[in-house]
């Protein structure tokens, strides 16, 4: 147990994984013992008191009241065990230290952005120092989505139009996988982001270059957007269909609208496309996208660049 990885749980890489561990497995293994000493019992007692003739006629049982007693007594203290030991390490879970390192994390269908404190952000890529107690705090866009890093043993609902939190101390560095663990749609298994642990200087180093935007041009930082913000989940660049239309060729070209109706897909187009997706669904699409309003101005005009380009 501890931190070493099982077949029912990866290796621990956070501070709390070791206490959730011990915690499980206790579940885990009495759970099975009562288990077998409960189907043990039956298949004895059935073949011990099995009726041997037909003329057979069961004696009167007596009840037992020390055995009464003691299937009362004894779940009574496996249950508040569990709920003390459950307790004090939801506890831990849900308290953050006041000194730990706070990322803004927002989740949309089907993908996941973090801002930090810097002015840096990265789309479906976590990084975090090693050593360092991390706080997210989480909204959602459009429906329920929940971050999971199993290796870290957090899990929390992310929900719209309020926020929730999660914290850990990660202890290993290295690459690890965050999941969305509550279903939110059609793309919901591919809703999977890297986090990934650095050292202090490395992640400090980070920092910097992911805040450097503003010095790339606007194909480019549209280049970067377009995997960062999770545009590749729903647009392909090569013609290949998914949720949303090709990129490929799009630019200047008139476009079917589920209305009835057609629209060149302008510079203006594809503007009113990432601020109110809404507004002119491409035909044979579905209306599925969140708004990007959140991006800056340039951000959206490195996004119109790029996909200008394609």
């Amino acid at each position: 147990m501890g931190n070493n990885g099982t077949v029912w749980l990866p290796e621990g890489a956070s501070t709390i994984a070791a206490d959730i561990d011990w915690l499980f497995y206790f579940v885990y293994w009495t759970s099975a013992l009562i288990m077998l000493l409960v189907v043990g019992g039956m298949v004895y007692l059935a073949y011990k008191y099995r009726r041997r003739d037909a003329s057979d006629a069961p004696r009167p049982v007596k009840e037992s009241k020390l055995l009464e007693i003691s299937w009362v007594v004894i779940p009574t203290i496996l249950v508040l065990l569990v709920f003390t030991w459950g307790f004090q390490s939801y506890l831990k879970m849900n308290v953050a230290p006041p000194n730990a390192y706070e990322i803004q994390a927002t989740a949309f269908s089907w993908g996941w952005s973090f801002d930090y404190p810097n002015g840096a952000s990265a789309g479906n890529e976590l990084h975090v120092p090693v050593d360092r107690p991390v706080k997210i705090n989480m909204s959602s866009e459009d429906v329920l989505h929940s971050f999971f890093i199993p290796a870290f043993r957090v899990k929390q609902d992310v929900l719209p139009d309020r926020y929730s939190s999660v914290w850990f101390e990660a202890n290993q560095e290295g690459e690890y996988h965050l999941f969305c663990s509550e279903y939110c749609g059609t793309q919901h298994s591919e809703m999977v982001a890297t986090v990934f642990v650095k050292s202090q200087s490395d992640f400090n180093a980070w920092l910097d270059e992911a805040s450097a935007g503003e010095d790339l041009p606007l194909p480019e930082l549209g280049e970067r957007l377009y995997t960062q913000q999770s545009c590749n989940q729903c647009h392909s660049i090569d013609g290949s269909q998914k949720v949303g239309p090709s990129f490929q060729g799009i630019y200047d070209q008139e476009r079917p609208l589920a209305s009835g109706e057609a629209v060149v897909a302008d510079d203006n187009y594809l503007r009113e496309s990432i601020i109110e997706p809404n507004a002119k669904i491409a035909e044979g699409y579905p209306a599925a996208m969140p708004s990007y309003a959140r991006l800056s101005e340039r951000e959206i005009n490195a996004l119109v660049a790029f996909i200008k380009e394609q």
